[in-house]
């Protein structure tokens, strides 16, 4: 058979196979739907510095964590191939809106300031504020002693900290963090006393770092349920992206896979 008609038969036979595998979506399909068919994959917005839930390692440049995990099956459902975009909570709308990646896949807390501008999922992830400071801060031993005059407290810019302890903190000191510092070179530095952040991103630092002591609230402190962004307007793709997210809750993909990343205590019940 000459080239072009075999390779017309294996492009035809390519394009049903991915018919077939992509699952039952509306006749009449969104735009999103439609440049995820003709591109063959589905971009997926992280930050990459999320670690147990999309974490590179700085050493092999490996992924890992939760939505790692659940991206890909994510995609794996959809038949489509996958590609990450480094993004950041404080880059996530610009990201999502300028449609740099299809889907925000971490962890994203559903904040008032955010439903203006996204689309969110139902939550699968519902957090609280900790805090993290080093094992020889003496003046910091419980929750009570953090907002105190003269102690440094430091937010991550982006994060749903940063406006909670604006307006939390009435003697302390906030600092915000901007990239390229961080909040761990920070208060290892002695510039900050503590900062403040949620439980997957604590487990970070105590798994990983023998300075680093959690304090925590006697109460939960802002708990926000955790979901994901998608730009506004197509209601096939959110529904999509939300369908996915009931099903791995109900199959117990979602508990078995936060579970084998430390994270079980703070699945959406």
């Amino acid at each position: 058979m000459p080239a072009r008609p075999l390779l017309s038969l294996l492009l035809a036979a390519a394009l049903l196979g991915a018919a077939l595998l992509w699952p039952a979506a509306p006749a009449q399909a969104g735009d999103v739907f439609n440049r995820l068919r003709a591109r063959g994959l589905v971009r997926v917005c992280i930050w990459p510095d999320y670690y147990g839930i999309t974490w590179r390692n700085p050493r092999t440049g490996r992924l890992s964590g939760l939505d790692i995990d659940l991206s890909a099956e994510f995609a794996r459902e959809l038949g489509l191939g996958l590609s990450y975009v480094d993004s950041s909570f404080g880059a996530l709308v610009d990201d999502l809106l300028a449609e740099r990646c299809d889907i925000a896949m971490h962890a994203v807390a559903v904040l008032p300031v955010r439903a203006e501008k996204l689309a969110f999922t139902r939550p699968y992830l519902r957090s609280g504020i900790v805090a993290i400071t080093t094992r020889s801060q003496r003046r910091l031993k419980t929750w009570d002693d953090i907002d105190r005059d003269g102690v440094k407290v430091a937010v991550q810019a982006g994060t749903f900290m940063e406006p909670v302890m604006a307006t939390r903190l009435k003697q302390a000191q906030l600092v915000v963090v901007r990239p390229p510092q961080s909040r761990e070179q920070e208060l290892e530095a002695g510039r900050v006393d503590v900062f403040m952040t949620d439980y997957p991103y604590s487990r970070r630092l105590l798994d990983q770092a023998d300075w680093a002591r959690l304090i925590t609230p006697p109460e939960p402190v802002h708990p926000l349920p955790y979901a994901y962004a998608l730009k506004p307007g197509d209601a096939e793709w959110l529904q999509a992206a939300d369908a996915f997210v009931e099903r791995i809750r109900r199959d117990g993909r979602l508990a078995a896979i936060a579970a084998r990343h430390g994270l079980a205590v703070i699945v959406e019940r």
